[in-house]
């Protein structure tokens, strides 16, 4: 069986020795053994359990919730969900670019020839780019319509600090927490989650949703399917429709 030493095992995962001993303190990564001078040795297994944790930091996860996620029962079958969701979104990327490509040429190729396909193609380009922006006005629309309401609520903060005048967050509460509802019930009406053991896609209730334990892509829930309790892939809520219709 290979050992790597601390050195060894950061070189393969790209990352500084310093990285690799504070991932052991926080217990994410101990090491198999310790050799006969007190060095630290790792495995194969530590060697892809590192490459893991890494990969998980690198999607915008804490240490705290890859911690979270690693001490599931079911860890191995969220990983695995969670990396087979971002395989799919890549791939997804890499045939829209390859569509791009593709009408980027035939548009040259009217260009040149100045016949009738001019128009479709870029009226495809045109398809495109429309449900881009679509997609951004979504995520623009929960940060613009966030911005006032935390400027209330430092403001009302601030305020009652420095002057011990209270009443304004008072006015914060009676906005803040209707808008709360309002862009939670919002956000969760565009998104659907997987469950790691069976794979199927579900819209959860509101409730639930709401008040469950969360990391940036996962979210612990019961799989109205099999009745899983635990962290569940976030994705897009045309991942249910897609579901339906290819029933």
């Amino acid at each position: 069986m290979s050992l790597y030493t601390t050195g060894e095992l950061a070189k393969a995962c790209g990352v500084s020795v310093r990285t690799v001993q504070y991932y052991d303190t926080r217990g994410l990564l101990m090491p198999t053994e310790l050799s006969e001078g007190g060095r630290r040795l790792y495995s194969e297994e530590d060697l892809s359990k590192m490459k893991v944790i890494c990969y998980l930091k690198e999607l915008g996860l804490s240490l705290g919730q890859i911690a979270t996620i690693l001490k599931e029962e079911e860890s191995d079958a969220v990983i695995d969900t969670i990396l087979e969701e971002q395989l799919f979104v890549l791939q997804e990327e890499l045939i829209d670019k390859q569509k791009k490509i593709d009408r980027i040429k035939e548009l040259r190729q009217a260009l040149k020839k100045k016949d009738t396909t001019l128009r479709e193609a870029v009226g495809d380009i045109a398809l495109i780019m429309e449900y881009k922006k679509k997609r951004r006005k979504v995520i623009l629309t929960m940060i613009l319509s966030a911005i006032p309401v935390g400027i209330l609520q430092w403001g009302s903060i601030i305020l009652w600090i420095m002057t011990g005048i209270w009443w304004p967050l008072f006015v914060w509460l009676a906005v803040g927490i209707p808008y709360a509802v309002v862009i939670s019930r919002y956000y969760f009406k565009n998104v659907a989650y997987i469950c790691p053991k069976c794979h199927h896609v579900f819209l959860p209730k509101f409730g639930e949703a709401f008040w469950a334990n969360h990391t940036p892509n996962t979210r612990k829930l019961t799989c109205p399917k099999c009745n899983h309790r635990g962290f569940c892939v976030e994705t897009h809520r045309s991942a249910v429709e897609e579901t339906e219709e290819n029933k």
